[in-house]
């Protein structure tokens, strides 16, 4: 029989904070981590460099169902709180794009910082360990007893880090949410987010020959197309304003990847349209692109295009429109659009056109509608949208309102964060707030 004060329960990035946090506090803490090393996550992400926060993390940047949750845990334990302690470590460090924090080295630096941390506050883990039941105790030392593969624990607390279900091959499973149901959690129905877009097959068909093409772009929700699954709790969870993310787009040989798409496909639900302006940047700013925030809309509407058509003596036919395509987009997607979009009725390519169909044309390219038949799925997905419900959890401290000692952290709970570091503030905010109380 193993007896600690706070168990918890997964040692990823949450979990492992959580022990520190709690650890500091003099609290006994025993980490289980069923696979054979902790930190899996942590390692791959980033592009093994670990995007390990992001300077501008606010709770705008979090969907849930309830989309004010995440305020009091992100206030209380910021990105200048989590970068002090990688300076503390002396791990170097980079700003990318938006806010992004890179290492300058390697992912192993945040997973050996928080091993350090945890072992600073004789805080054990315990790896290939199988949960077999988690149960109120009898005893009265302890709360809750935990059946696992090595024998029972007696814990006072318990906390739930066993994350979501992205990226299967690594172990994810639905223990989380499963053991919330146990105690009478509910759950926002689990889905993939920041996950790569499948189009239909015949937008396949036309598109997706040109897979590895890549182009800046700004990706949107078409508002006036509904979705075909509209519950009123998913409703709750979509701004009034869809934002707008101005990253760059890559085509697949099954539909739509890159930072803008795995952006907004958090965001979409099955039977929405995406809009994507193609010509974002158009004209080019002196010395940088223009690219407007990630999230935010342009500052300015963006210059037409096709502007120099209406010039007098300009041609204004098919050849001259993909002349001036091809000063904004890459050679194969400027053709493949035109080809596309450019049928407008006219007998001869070189027929000329009216002003109508030119302005027709440039509405298209900033606002081209494509809807996709699904997405790449959990095994694609960088992480997991939906999860416990925030209703019955405590915004403060991360702990259950129907079972005392219990708490739910990181990504399975209904709160989900943008690309670039914030999924990883995320965990370290609601891992600290549950350590501050367990």
């Amino acid at each position: 029989m193993t007896e600690t004060d706070v168990l918890i329960l997964g040692a990823g990035a949450a979990g492992l904070m959580c022990a520190i946090a709690a650890g500091r506090r003099g609290r006994r803490v025993l980490l289980l981590e069923h696979a054979d090393r902790p930190g899996k996550k942590i390692l791959i992400s980033g592009g093994g460099r670990c995007n390990f926060t992001n300077l501008y993390a606010c709770p705008e940047n979090y969907i849930s169902a309830n989309p004010h949750f995440a305020r009091s845990a992100l206030a209380l334990y910021t990105p200048e709180d989590f970068l002090a302690l990688v300076e503390a470590h002396r791990i170097p460090w980079h700003e990318k794009t938006l806010g992004q924090l890179f290492c300058d080295r390697s992912a192993h630096d945040i997973l050996n910082l928080l091993l350090a941390e945890c072992a600073a506050v004789n805080a054990r883990l315990q790896l290939s360990a199988r949960i077999v039941s988690v149960t109120p105790a009898s005893a009265q030392a302890a709360r809750f007893r935990v059946e696992t593969s090595s024998g029972p624990v007696l814990a006072q607390s318990v906390v739930v880090a066993t994350g979501g279900l992205s990226i299967p091959k690594m172990g994810a499973t639905s223990f989380g949410y499963d053991l919330a149901r146990q105690f009478g959690h509910p759950i926002v129905e689990p889905r993939p987010a920041l996950v790569p877009l499948v189009l239909s097959a015949e937008d396949q068909a036309r598109l997706c020959d040109l897979s590895g093409l890549s182009v800046e772009v700004i990706a949107s929700l078409s508002t006036d197309v509904q979705a075909t699954q509209t519950p009123a709790r998913l409703s709750r969870s979509r701004p009034s304003s869809p934002p707008a993310f101005g990253e760059k787009m890559l085509i697949t040989h099954r539909g739509l990847s890159g930072p803008a798409i795995l952006q907004i496909s958090s965001y979409w639900h099955a039977g929405q349209s995406i809009q994507l302006d193609l010509a974002p940047s158009w004209p080019p700013a002196t010395g940088s692109p223009l690219r407007p925030a990630s999230g935010q809309t342009a500052d300015v509407a963006p210059k037409p295009l096709f502007a120099a058509l209406a010039e007098p003596r300009a041609s204004r036919d098919l050849p001259a429109v993909g002349y001036q395509l091809r000063a904004a987009l890459p050679l194969r997607l400027a053709s493949r659009w035109l080809e596309l979009e450019g049928n407008i009725g006219y007998a001869s390519q070189h027929a000329p056109l009216s002003d109508a169909a030119i302005a027709r044309l440039d509405r298209s390219l900033h606002a081209w509608r494509l809807t996709p038949a699904g997405t790449e799925g959990f095994a694609k997905a960088e992480v997991t949208a939906g999860g416990v419900s925030m209703d019955a959890l405590n915004s403060r401290t991360l702990e259950s309102r129907l079972i005392p000692g219990l708490y739910f952290i990181g990504e399975v709970v209904d709160v989900t964060g943008w690309l670039g570091g914030y999924n990883f503030q995320w965990a370290w905010a609601s891992g600290h707030a549950a350590g501050q109380s367990a």
